[in-house]
Parts: structure tokens; sequence; C-alpha cells
């Protein structure tokens, strides 16, 4: 029996060959970030449980199957976050963020739930979300929107996502259409599955989010939400809708689109794709104008909306879209042949990344037959194999052989050598 200790079931090592991938993705959120002015906020990996289970819901999957919580060596109930709407309000509550004033902020971090492990979901997963507060018009949710529409163009997957739009209305217009879609299920009750009976009392609009194929007729049937809003909500909804045709941006009208936490209100969406099967959802977020006042605080409106970054880069790889330059390696591979060479190549690596900052160069160690350590550049992914000898330091040159086309190996003076790296990034 095997005594290694193994990663714990749904939690993942990202290994060196996934990092510059990560490391690519990252870089484009944080550049869309700084165009748009959001400021990055850090929140802890652990809360309070109650945190979650006020803000969330205590109906919800989320509290009720899926959180991590413990109990600390002081008898407090902390959890492991879900998700980090919840901790940007608490953070922001307890810093003063806001207090008569806007803000627009952003986060990326592991978050954490227990749930079955499958392709593009995991029990530690990342997301990358904005949370926009104190600004209660549609303009504000249709620039979130039109920012995570700018994302897709940029990573050029424009064309394989479709935006889901629906509003959730006011609390009251959402309880008096609670009180319908109740009605309607109890003359179907029969149909329901065990977990939408559950629902019914518990959290019923959940019912409509359900993937269970013999209940999609009656589904189809219920009662629709949009039916129900108040005036000022779909005062709202219209023009949030009038804004993104303006601006061209396409989108489907999905009545039972609810999302999954409880803090919901007004505004609903997500960015869909057909190319992963049933792991279709992209992107959500929406309107969560309640929320800051559940937890403690002053009436604040609040809209944001989360990315799973496995299940992005999932699609960016089922697609093909990644870039070459973006799966990482080395541009130049150091050789180094001979005693005297071995010293004299760290040192040269140094001059060359003085010289060329951008430069990603390996420099062997652990000595090797010229075989051998080619083998190595191969490997690496370098483009140009760099041969330092006793002929390239006695007459201050350096050999470059080209390891990915079919481009003749020369000798070059030192400085010649790195105007022609140079050209090479």
């Amino acid at each position: 029996m095997s005594n290694k200790i193994q990663a714990i079931r749904g939690m993942n090592d990202l290994l060196p060959d996934q990092s510059p991938v990560w490391q690519y993705v990252e870089r484009q959120l944080r550049s869309l970030m700084d165009r748009y002015d959001y400021r990055e906020i850090r929140t802890p990996i652990v809360e309070q449980t109650a945190l979650f289970a006020r803000s969330i819901g205590e109906a919800t999957d989320v509290v009720e199957k899926e959180m991590y919580t413990f109990d600390d060596r002081n008898g407090e109930s902390l959890t492991l976050r879900p998700e980090n709407t919840a901790a940007v309000v608490r953070a922001a509550m307890q810093h003063g963020l806001l207090h008569n004033q806007t803000q627009r902020l952003w986060y990326m971090g592991p978050m954490f739930r227990y749930e079955r492990p499958q392709k593009g979901r995991y029990r530690q997963f990342h997301q990358i979300g904005i949370e926009a507060y104190g600004m209660t018009g549609p303009d504000i949710d249709a620039e979130i929107i039109l920012l995570s529409a700018r994302l897709w163009r940029q990573l050029g997957m424009a064309e394989h996502v479709t935006l889901e739009l629906n509003s959730l209305g006011s609390p009251e217009a959402r309880a008096a259409y609670r009180q319908a879609l109740v009605a309607y299920f109890e003359t179907h009750r029969e149909v329901l599955d065990e977990d939408s009976r559950r629902r019914l009392i518990s959290n019923p609009l959940r019912i409509l989010d359900s993937k269970n194929p013999e209940m999609a007729d009656m589904l189809a049937g219920a009662p629709q939400l949009l039916d129900h809003l108040d005036e000022a909500s779909r005062d709202h909804f219209e023009q949030l809708k009038a804004t993104l045709d303006a601006a061209g941006i396409g989108y489907r009208i999905n009545p039972r689109l609810v999302r999954g936490l409880d803090y919901y209100s007004r505004t609903v969406f997500e960015w869909t794709t057909t190319a992963l099967g049933s792991q279709g959802t992209v992107c959500g977020g929406g309107r969560y104008d309640g929320l800051v006042e559940q937890l403690g605080g002053k009436p604040t409106p609040g809209v944001g909306f989360a990315i799973g970054l496995e299940r992005l880069m999932l699609l960016l790889e089922t697609l093909e879209l990644i870039p070459e330059e973006a799966k990482g390696g080395a541009d130049a591979y150091l050789l180094a042949m001979g005693e005297a060479a071995e010293r004299e190549a760290l040192l040269l690596g140094e001059r060359l990344r003085d010289a060329l900052p951008a430069l990603r160069l390996q420099v062997h160690c652990g000595g090797g037959s010229f075989k051998s350590q080619i083998r190595r550049a191969d490997r690496s992914g370098a483009k140009v194999a760099l041969i330092l000898g006793e002929d390239e330091i006695a007459n201050g040159r350096l050999t470059l052989k080209p390891l990915r086309d079919d481009g003749d190996q020369q000798t070059l003076a030192l400085d010649d050598a790195i105007a022609w790296l140079a050209r090479l990034l």
C-alpha cells in the first residue's frame, strides 16, 4: 500500500506548463479592469459563517450542501468563502468605503464549494469578479455587461458566447410572483421531482432553474416574472436593453434565469456557451440592491458579476484560442561546452538579461554532452540555442542555432548576437 499523500479530491495542482496560460488570461483581465478604472480588493478566504448564511440564503444549495464550514479553537463557526460578493460587501462596510460614495471594485482568487468534481468544476476553484456600489440606474448595469463583452472580444471568443437577460424586479413584486408561482406548482405537484418539492417551500424560484427534462413542459407553462414586474423595475429593464441595443450587444431574454443566490434583485444576466456541453455558464451576475442593508449597513445599491476561471480556461482551450506566445517557454537556451564555458555562461546570461529585459533565457546547468544539452534546449521550447564554448570565449563571440525553423547556424560577435536576439523578440 502506498503511503504517498495525494491532493484532496477536487482541489487541483496548477503545474508549470499550465501556469503561463493562466498568467496570460490574468494579464488580460487586469488590463481590462485598469481600462475601466476598477480597483482591486483582496479579502480573506475565511469568513464568519453567518456572513454567507445571511447573504446567500439559508435555503440555497450553497449554504445547505456546499460550504466548507468548521469551528475554530474558540468555537467560532468559520467558512471558506464559497463566493466573494458577500465578503467584498463586508470589507467595504467595515472600512467605510460605502459612506456617501460610489465604488468600482474587482477581485480575483480561490473559492471553495463541496460539490461533485467534474470537468470545469472543482471544489477549490478561482473566480474574478467586479462589484459596483452606490449607483441605482441601469447605466452601471450596462457598463459591467459592456466590460464583459469587451473581454470576450479581447480573448477572441465573442462569437461563442450568448448574453441571457432577465429582471427579478423589486422584493415586493417578487413576493407577489412567488405566490403565483407556488400556486401554479401546487397544481402540478405530481410532476415535481423530490428536490423541487423541497424548494417549493424554501425557494420556489430556483425550481425554474431545474434541468430535469421530465419537468420541461411544465416549467415552460409557468408564470413569468417579467409579467409581474413593478413599473420602476420594468422601466429599469427597458433602459438597460435600449443601451445594449445602441451598443450593438445582442442578448436573449430568459424568463427562467433567476441565479442561484437569494440576494439578487432587478437585473440578472449570464453569458453562456454551447461549446462546453452542460457546463454552459461562463459569467453570471446582476443587481443586489438589498444586500448591504441585509448585512447591517445603510441601503446601498450594488451590482456585479463573477467569472469562473477554470471554465474560462477550458473554453479557451476547447476553442483553440490560446496564442502560442501565451503558452510560455524560453526564447533562448544557453549551452555551455567545457569547464570554462560553464563558469562564463551564468555571467553571460546576466549580461544578456541586462541588455534584453524581455528575453526569456534559460542557462544550462548540470554539465553534460552537447547532444544531451541540445535535447534539453529543444524540450525547453526555446526558439534558438546559444552555444558558448572555448572558441566563442576566446574570440568574444556566440553561436546561434535556430531550433524551430530551417535557419542557418551562425557565429556572431556578442553585440551582433544581442541585436539578432532583439529582432527575435
